[in-house]
């Protein structure tokens, strides 16, 4: 049996592990956030990443693309028009895996995958805006500074 290129198996074949991550993937976008062990939402990660990637493009055959991993129509239409919406200013990180207490009776290590609701942060702009303001101040303190130092030189000369 092939050994996966990502991490370890998490099922007993690679078709099965598809069609689990298939089936995690469509109940994360159909409500929003899952609870599953913490190897299995490491792996789905990249997977819902990739779907919102095509999502984000909208064409058909993104659509088409995400219909071979997700079977249900109504949930590869809501990831196109309402994630996908959501979606649209960031870049990447759609997904944020958040460890939570270890699942009874095994004791598997937990985690909550959800998707990444937040608006943007505008970084970029408000890096812009303190740069331009930096440069007013430098422009404001320059005159004060000239004054400053005539006026040393000035007391100099006096004494």
């Amino acid at each position: 049996m092939p050994t996966p290129k990502k991490g370890p198996r998490l099922a007993s074949s690679p078709a099965h592990e598809r069609l689990m991550l298939a089936n995690m993937a469509t109940s994360l976008f159909k409500h929003g956030q899952i609870s599953t062990t913490l190897p299995k939402a490491k792996r789905l990660r990249p997977l819902a990443e990739r779907l919102i990637t095509f999502a984000k493009r909208g064409d058909l055959h993104s659509r088409r693309r995400v219909m071979r991993v997700i079977r249900d129509k109504s949930v590869v239409h809501k990831l196109f028009t309402e994630i996908a919406e959501q979606m649209q200013q960031r870049e990447g990180g759609y997904t944020r895996i958040v460890k939570i207490a270890p699942r009874t009776g095994d004791s598997a290590p937990a985690a909550v995958i959800a998707l990444v609701t937040e608006p943007v942060s505008p970084k970029k702009a408000v890096v812009k805006e303190a740069e331009a303001a930096t440069k007013v101040a430098a422009k404001d303190e320059a005159p004060a500074k000239e004054a400053e130092a005539a006026e040393v030189e000035e007391t100099k000369d006096a004494e």
